[in-house]
């Protein structure tokens, strides 16, 4: 019988070995799985190459996972924005590499990278810092760049609602870089609010067939990165 729910957070991540690259989803807050992030820190995995949207809040969650010098690279599109600190004074003091990319870009890398699409041109990054040292090529008068696609030896992903099969459902923009990075990961392992028995989730409303999902364990109330970050908490 396919059961790929865990008893906890730890066990999940129990194999993100040292220099593992980790896919984690969220757009800032929504979507980021501080559980398992935070599992991970405890974890004490380390030499990682995080692929994530930003760089985190505070320093909890992945602020947390780089403060705690978990972090060798990250790639990312935003790594500073609003209540980040903790990867802008690391980068600056040659403590952790970045490689920076376009959101869509990000995105697309990832995309492909799940399809089993190696590269792609874009005309993304044409012109900029970003393109140079890339194979560029031009199509029907346009300037394109190359971009490779992204894979992972596991993913870190928030969902709403699985099955004991890993079916997954998300909330809104919670779902934003989830479904891919399940796809572009060896290894997906999923924080949901409920778990459900199978037929328990309309199959039309199904976003991530489990067949991409490895496993899932149940956080009912996650907690809020922003809250969090308010109350000037840190992790661990």
């Amino acid at each position: 019988m396919i059961n790929k729910r865990v008893g906890s957070a730890a066990e999940a991540v129990a194999d993100i070995h040292d220099g593992a690259t980790v896919m984690i989803g969220g757009f800032g807050e929504a979507g980021s799985p501080i559980e398992l992030i935070h599992a991970l820190i405890d974890r004490g995995s380390r030499d990682l190459t995080v692929v994530s949207n930003n760089t985190g809040s505070g320093h909890v969650g992945l602020a947390a996972l780089i403060e705690n010098k978990q972090v060798r690279k990250m790639i990312c599109s935003f790594p500073r924005t609003a209540n980040s600190t903790v990867f802008p004074e690391l980068y600056r003091a040659g403590n952790i590499e970045l490689e920076l990319v376009p959101q869509g870009t990000l995105a697309e890398r990832i995309r492909a990278g799940g399809a089993g699409i190696p590269a792609f041109y874009t005309p993304t990054a044409v012109g900029t810092q970003l393109g140079e040292g890339k194979e560029h090529r031009n199509f029907n008068g346009t300037e394109y760049v190359l971009e490779h696609g992204l894979r992972a030896d596991f993913a870190l992903v928030m969902a709403n609602l699985a099955d004991r099969y890993g079916n997954l459902t998300f909330n809104k923009t919670a779902r934003n870089f989830g479904p891919i990075m399940c796809m572009a990961a060896r290894t997906s392992i999923v924080q949901v609010r409920e778990m459900r028995e199978p037929g328990g989730i309309d199959p039309e409303a199904i976003v991530t067939p489990g067949i991409f999902v490895k496993r899932v364990v149940v956080i009912p109330e996650p907690a809020q990165e922003s809250q969090l970050v308010r109350e000037g908490a840190c992790y661990p």
